[in-house]
């Protein structure tokens, strides 16, 4: 057999395609290359998005704005003052990027203006905090981005 240009580029091809194969199968083998959606429901919530914009609208045009924090005891969500913390209804979502396992959503239940989630329920690290609430029929919705630190 003779070896040239032909063969060595017929040899490279193989090579690479064995190369990239192997690549391939690892990433959907491996659980620690995670491809899985952030959300579940991604394409519903992007149909959803016009909704989205109208109550964010909303909540920009508060004169006072919802304020959403964390502290060694957790998240604090405080709503404005002016509104009757009986009358408001709604959900908080909290999205952990990293891990969807970890992703909660709870109704909103006050007895003051002030809401906790205590951080006993939360690792350290990047949360998203989505709150859409509603006061009145006008529904609104606040997002923020924390990093819980270590809780010592």
């Amino acid at each position: 057999m003779k070896f040239n240009f032909g063969t060595g580029i017929v040899i490279a091809m193989g090579i690479f395609m064995v190369f990239i194969l192997q690549y391939v199968i690892r990433v959907q083998v491996d659980k620690k290359y995670d491809n899985e959606l952030v959300t579940e429901n991604y394409y519903q919530q992007e149909v959803e998005i016009d909704g989205k914009r109208e109550r964010e609208v909303n909540a920009s045009n508060l004169s006072e704005h919802l304020k959403i924090d964390s502290s060694k005891e957790g998240i604090t969500v405080v709503f404005p003052n002016g509104f009757d913390y009986k009358k408001i209804t709604g959900k908080v979502f909290l999205y952990r990027p990293s891990n969807q396992k970890l992703d909660n959503d709870m109704e909103i239940s006050l007895s003051s203006s002030n809401l906790l989630i205590p951080s006993d329920n939360l690792v350290d690290g990047r949360w998203d905090i989505v709150v859409e609430w509603n006061y009145d029929g006008v529904s609104y919705r606040n997002e923020k981005e924390l990093t819980l630190e270590d809780k010592k």
